[in-house]
């Protein structure tokens, strides 16, 4: 068998058997260097189990029985021999010497008949430089096999977007890295294109494409924390053509202070894939509903709920009460906010919306000043296929939540609203449009009766990028998983914006009512689903597989849309709509049932889903909800 063979099945073994081996092999020469020590003595090769005058059989033996346990105790055989150095040295000195003392003492001191006493001098000596050899061997042959192989392994090869400090700090982190190499840098800069960078060329984006192929370039790592959203939304289109794979670092907001590290990179974000940059939030708004009061989310543990409380957490409120039904998602949210608190205390509280004594007693224990309303069922084909929990939850809940707000005194009430309740198809967007409407005429019932009230407020808008029903997480886990990656429709469009800036613009928009506001948001153009999935596939390195590219990586395929989904969301039921202190906040106005009809509809629609009776559940909310139109039908 070949060496480096016979070095790539050695250094694939169990760390034991390994370790057999090397016990073995010391064995081994033990016996050998006892049998050279009595050739040197002798002049002459004896055989071990010669008995006619000595005796080298019981030399043997007795120097196995003394140096192995005396190397087990100082560890010889704990080290990994390939990485073996002068601490390893050391250790085979310090233990070849006290099995030196103990072997003399028996062979040469006391003495043994058969068994000249040089040798239990001479014998010592030649173990030690033995298992010493044996070490230094294990360490050039293994360890050189092994850090071949590293070599071998094809290190990515890579160029850094961005010669600035980042990109500088980036090449310096990646310089040890056996995963990457960098071989230069890109740079929009025309005064740093064509200058060297730490032996590194810097090139002109334009090149990126002819870069690629003639180095063969497998990434691109975008080190521009800087530059506004849309900008990097320009330059990633850009590297489309390229068909490497894109790592980004994070905004400047997002990385620490101090240097950048290789654990900064990660896949292009969800911010990268929309087009808009975020409008920075007011401070005023933002503390005028929060700030040094007494805050109360329902649904904390969700997706918009948990970054609703981290938003909060930011304007100091005296008191966060986090209301949540799962248990593990309410352990989940209180934990992560712990280290936010800084001043604030956490009241967290499992409870149902929909519970009314329950929630009489939480807000008589902690008196809120402002509820921020995030408990819904949203999963459109999940509520589709439980219509009568749907509507318990996302409006006969916030039905029992509202009154209990207004017994209380709640100063300020805003529901987590959606644009699927815009001319609904599903069950799920009817129950929020029913939502909405209870807290409409919640307050024109108190306008028409003069009685101050709760001002309640509903804000709309669509997807939220990586929230637990993101496709951009589903995407990305089809992707990695080598495809298909699923999409619904060639045609379905949808309305996207980022968690942590729909809930900054929840906040913002609550600080503005006046009292049965319906408060849109503006999310910018919709995004059109394949497009999403196409984008990412490439941002990946990937090609799709299509009719134009029949050898492409990953196939997009089209599933058909859900039951109760749309191919297009609107946020508007009609064109009236007035603008707000926030550029990105518009006020809607939209009609709306007296409080009394629809009251006595809610009490029939509570009646249909006690009695899990889903064909009248949809009945009474088309009743209620006019523009429901089912996109399917469904049995009774």
């Amino acid at each position: 068998m070949p060496l480096h063979r016979l070095a790539d099945l050695t250094l694939t073994l169990p760390r034991v058997l390994k370790r057999i081996i090397v016990l073995a092999v010391d064995a081994s020469l033990c016996v050998l260097t006892v049998w050279l020590a009595f050739y040197l003595r002798l002049d002459q090769w004896i055989a071990l189990s010669d008995h006619s005058a000595f005796r080298p059989l019981i030399a043997a033996l007795g120097s196995v029985a003394l140096a192995l346990p005396v190397f087990i105790v100082f560890g010889l055989y704990r080290s990994i021999f390939r990485h073996s150095g002068p601490a390893s040295l050391m250790a085979v000195l310090r233990a070849g010497a006290v099995y030196a003392l103990l072997y003399a003492a028996a062979f040469t001191a006391i003495g043994i008949p058969g068994i000249p006493r040089s040798v239990g001098v001479l014998q010592p000596v030649l173990l030690i430089m033995a298992v010493a050899a044996s070490r230094a061997l294990a360490h050039a042959w293994l360890g050189g096999m092994y850090h071949a192989r590293l070599r071998a392994a094809p290190a990515r090869r890579v160029l850094i977007y961005g010669a600035g400090a980042a990109g500088r700090q980036l090449a310096a982190a990646l310089s040890g890295d056996r995963d990457m190499q960098v071989l230069g840098f890109i740079d929009d800069d025309p005064k740093l294109q064509g200058q060297v960078l730490n032996g590194r060329p810097i090139h002109a984006p334009e090149k990126l494409v002819a870069l690629v192929s003639k180095l063969e370039v497998s990434d691109v790592l975008l080190a521009l924390p800087s530059i506004s959203r849309r900008r990097r939304n320009e330059i990633l289109d850009a590297m489309l053509a390229a068909q490497v794979s894109v790592r980004t670092l994070p905004s400047l907001d997002q990385l620490m202070h101090g240097k950048v590290h290789v654990s900064d990179l990660r896949e292009p974000d969800v911010d990268d894939l929309l087009g808009r940059d975020p409008v920075a939030p007011d401070p005023a708004l933002m503390e005028r509903n929060t700030r040094g009061k007494v805050v109360l989310v329902t649904g904390a543990g969700g997706s918009i709920g948990s970054e609703l409380c981290r938003q909060i957490l930011a304007a100091a409120p005296r008191t966060l009460v986090l209301v949540e039904r799962s248990e593990f998602a309410l352990y989940g949210i209180e934990q992560s906010l712990l280290a936010l608190a800084d001043g604030s205390s956490l009241a967290p509280v499992l409870a149902d919306v929909g519970d009314a004594r329950r929630i009489d007693e939480v807000l008589a224990r902690w008196k809120p000043d402002t509820i921020y309303h995030a408990a819904a069922y949203k999963h459109v084909p999940l509520v589709e296929a439980n219509p009568g929990e749907g509507l318990r939850n996302n409006a006969l809940g916030t039905h029992v939540l509202a009154r209990c707000a207004m017994r209380h005194g709640v100063a300020d009430f805003v529901l987590i609203s959606s644009d699927k309740a815009v001319r609904p198809s599903s069950v799920m967007g009817a129950s929020k449009r029913l939502a909405e409407m209870i807290l409409q005429a919640l307050t024109a019932d108190a306008v028409a009766q003069s009685r101050s009230t709760t001002r309640f407020s509903m804000v709309r808008f669509g997807n939220v990028l990586g929230s637990s029903g993101s496709v951009v997480p589903l995407f990305r886990r089809q992707i990695r998983s080598g495809g298909p990656v699923t999409v619904t429709h060639p045609d379905v469009t949808r309305y996207f914006m980022t968690t942590d800036e729909a809930a900054q613009l929840v906040i913002q928009a609550g600080a503005m009512a006046r009292g049965g506001d319906v408060f849109v948001l503006d999310m910018g153009p919709p995004v059109r689903i394949v497009d999403l999935a196409r984008r990412m596939i490439e941002l990946s390195g990937l090609i799709v597989r299509d009719a134009a590219h029949p050898d492409g990586d990953i196939e997009i395929t089209f599933t058909g849309l859900r039951p109760g989904e749309k191919l297009f969301e609107e946020l508007l039921l009609g064109n009236e709509t007035e603008p707000t202190a926030h550029p990105r906040i518009l006020r809607a106005q939209e009609a709306h049932p007296p409080l009394a009809q629809l009251e006595a509809a809610l009490d029939e629609a509570s009646r249909a889903a006690l009695n899990g009776d889903a064909k009248q559940v949809r009945k009474t909310l088309h009743a209620l909800v006019p523009e429901y139109t089912p996109a399917t039908e469904h049995d009774a």
